[in-house]
């Protein structure tokens, strides 16, 4: 099954499972074909930053390695 490139209006968001517990801390993304969409949830409407899927899985993995560090 192929996947079109998608609007960011069009995206299926969800939140960051380490959003903050409270309202004012909230991320959410989207994958895209090319990526991710990150935005902040309180703003929809608002500025949506767009990150390359390499780059991303670099993000993600420097994340895990702090976090198995305790940084």
């Amino acid at each position: 099954m192929s996947v079109a490139p998608q609007a960011v209006s069009d995206a299926v968001w969800f939140k960051s499972s380490y959003s903050g517990g409270n309202a004012t801390e909230c991320v959410e993304a989207a994958r895209i074909l090319a990526g991710v969409l990150i935005r902040d949830s309180k703003q929809a409407n608002g500025p949506v930053v767009a990150v390359r899927a390499r780059a991303w899985h670099c993000l993600i993995g420097e994340l895990v390695q702090a976090d198995l560090r305790g940084h």
